[in-house]
């Protein structure tokens, strides 16, 4: 299969490869290195994206909803105002990534490492964080409403204005994470008690 004159499939090497707007609909690119690759706007529903380098790579507008992101390499990828709907990046690396405006709602997101990621304004709600690592993530304005956020490392993470109603907190450190007045929390939760800061 060829698209915009690539060869597509499993364990390509495509670095700065551009497939901007390109439709990967359900394709199999697992193990595949798409290092500083161009896929603004790309339609990766549904693809098999399982254990690919993506680091640095422009997945913004992106479509990746129920795309198989298990174990990847998304380290300083662009990621902003993608669609990412009940994909699944179990243990997945987004460490610096950029997620603003993202749309996780219903995402997989167990045991991934979002260290020092933006996720402003992005869309959380009911997606399953349990032992995530978001230490130094921005959440500011995120939607964490219904998340599972047990066991979620927030140390120092900014949560201002997120939502974070009817989510699961059990066993979360947010020791020196910020927050404001406009964070919602879950009903009888203190945040004072959980090591919160708040501006």
């Amino acid at each position: 299969m060829k698209v915009n004159g690539y060869e597509i499939g499993p364990c390509l090497q495509l670095m700065g490869a551009d497939l901007q707007a390109a439709t990967l609909t359900g394709v199999d690119l697992s193990a595949s290195i798409l290092v500083e690759a161009n896929l603004f706007a790309a339609d990766l529903s549904g693809a098999n994206l399982e254990s690919t380098i993506l680091q640095r790579a422009n997945l913004s507008s992106a479509k990746l909803a129920r795309a198989n992101l298990t174990i990847a390499n998304l380290a300083q990828a662009q990621l902003t105002g993608a669609d990412l709907t009940a994909a699944n990046l179990h243990s997945a690396i987004l460490v610096n990534a950029q997620l603003t405006g993202a749309d996780l709602a219903g995402a997989d997101l167990t045991g991934a490492n979002f260290i020092r990621a933006d996720l402003s304004g992005a869309n959380l709600s009911g997606a399953n964080f349990l032992s995530a690592i978001l230490v130094n993530a921005q959440l500011t304005g995120a939607d964490l409403s219904g998340a599972d956020l047990a066991c979620v490392n927030f140390l120092r993470a900014d949560l201002s204005g997120a939502n974070l109603t009817g989510a699961n907190l059990t066993g979360a450190n947010l020791i020196e994470s910020i927050a404001d007045e406009r964070t919602r929390w879950p009903e009888g939760f203190d945040p004072v008690t959980a090591g919160v800061t708040f501006k």
